[in-house]
């Protein structure tokens, strides 16, 4: 048996006429500016969604939240949410991708450096930044400012940065001076934004 050329144009005439319609309903609902680009799914963010991500706990103390927290209480929360990874003395935990916190002055110079919080760090509004945002490791974002404040307390008092009596609040936080404060060099350069 034999196709003509009659027939496999009737075979294909109808199925290119669907796709044609498929693809124009397609085109008009990506031309209506439906949410979502061309995959038509998501929803855009609340001011509230927006505002539990918008945090910048900068050097000077802006965008630190309320709260505080001390070493006692910082230990609890240690002990809960960072010692798995961390280890008991905060030295980190082999195979779990949780760093070594403390320790390592004085080896950023050298030939094996150990960057640490406590050795590497230049603010120790960065730890609270990076503990509020990414902190513990199974439920980023977790932790009370109160528990934040605290184990930031306790880290630096363990790298022996700040004393075990010191509470760690918006206003404390920016005074702590850190043991590489002057590691960095500062870029002078302005920021440029290329892109809209």
């Amino acid at each position: 048996m034999s196709i003509t050329m009659g027939d496999a144009v009737a075979r294909c005439v109808p199925r290119a006429c669907v796709l044609a319609v498929g693809l124009g309903l397609a085109g008009g609902a990506l031309a209506e500016g439906s949410y979502g680009g061309p995959y038509g799914f998501g929803t855009p963010a609340t001011a509230e969604e927006i505002a539990a991500w918008d945090i910048d706990a900068m050097p000077d103390g802006r965008g630190l939240p309320p709260g505080e927290g001390g070493y006692e209480a910082g230990k609890e929360v240690y002990t809960l949410q960072c010692l798995a990874c961390h280890g008991p003395d905060l030295g980190g935990v082999a195979g779990t991708g949780g760093a070594a916190l403390i320790g390592g002055r004085d080896t950023l110079a050298s030939g094996k450096p150990k960057k640490t919080v406590e050795s590497y760090w230049p603010y120790a509004s960065t730890l609270f930044d990076f503990t509020k945002r990414a902190m513990p490791f199974h439920t980023p974002g977790s932790m009370t400012d109160d528990d934040v404040y605290a184990v930031t307390a306790y880290i630096l008092a363990e790298g022996n940065i700040i004393g075990k009596d010191e509470v760690m609040n918006a206003e404390t936080l920016p005074k702590v001076v850190m043991p590489n404060a002057d590691g960095f060099i500062p870029d002078p350069r302005p920021d440029i934004f290329n892109y809209d």
